[in-house]
């Protein structure tokens, strides 16, 4: 795991977007695995400068998503296919074809994982994942676990990130429960996986991550087998390095 310590969320994102930006560069019709949640924000931000300042072109990209909430539909503003359309999709040449999330609607839970298992692996493998971090040292919604869910999976999300997600509903009670994520084995299989990082409240989690056992207690220590993973933290999430 290379660890690239940024100055703040801002230079964080940056450096994400930056090497986001050089995959579709390097390779035009890169499969690009993304994340949702409030880290990668700043990094479909900058992305959506590049495109608009005329530097990238994400006609022949293909997406597929971690992760979506079982029971939302793709237009509840809660969504992740809403948030992606909202922050990247909408807003850069994007073909609506190319890009591919679980389908939050699907109540069976065997034949969705099924589907969207297929789905990925029809792209021919992703390129580049990006991933965020949890509190606990999730990935995706990967929680913590006695094993290791190799493949796309119905998850029933822990009461801590019940929580930490709340402030995106109005009241825990809102969010929902379970999501479909992509497994272990499936981000795996990425080529190449940028995590960022950014903010104190995730330091603990990060060192766990990068120096700790891995363990499915910490689902993403997982990462260290990984022969390419970067590191992109800011320096309130790397500051363990100062311990």
């Amino acid at each position: 795991m290379r660890l690239v310590v940024a100055k703040d969320y801002d230079d964080m994102s940056r450096k994400a977007a930056n090497i986001i930006a050089a995959q579709i560069l390097l390779k035009p019709n890169s499969v690009l695995g993304l994340a949702t949640g409030s880290t990668p924000i700043g990094t479909y931000s900058q992305l959506v400068e590049k495109y608009q300042a005329g530097d990238l072109d994400f006609s022949q990209i293909t997406t597929v998503n971690l992760d979506e909430y079982r029971g939302l539909s793709p237009e509840d503003d809660q969504s992740y296919q809403y948030f992606m359309n909202y922050h990247l999709f909408s807003k850069v040449n994007l073909p609506s074809e190319n890009h591919f999330l679980p389908d939050g609607t699907n109540t069976n839970s065997e034949a969705e994982c099924e589907r969207y298992k297929n789905v990925i692996h029809s792209q021919g493998g992703v390129d580049l994942q990006l991933l965020g971090l949890g509190h606990n040292g999730h990935i995706g919604f990967n929680e913590p676990s006695d094993t290791f869910v190799k493949d796309v999976h119905l998850v029933d999300l822990t009461e801590r990130t019940i929580e930490a997600n709340k402030r995106f509903f109005a009241s825990a009670d809102d969010v929902p429960k379970q999501a479909y994520t992509m497994g272990i084995g499936t981000i795996f299989q990425a080529k190449t996986i940028l995590l960022v990082v950014s903010g104190a409240e995730k330091m603990e989690a990060l060192d766990k991550v990068m120096n700790g056992p891995i363990s499915p207690q910490v689902p993403g220590s997982i990462l260290q087998l990984h022969s390419n993973v970067i590191v992109v933290a800011d320096e309130a999430a790397a500051a363990w390095r100062l311990k």
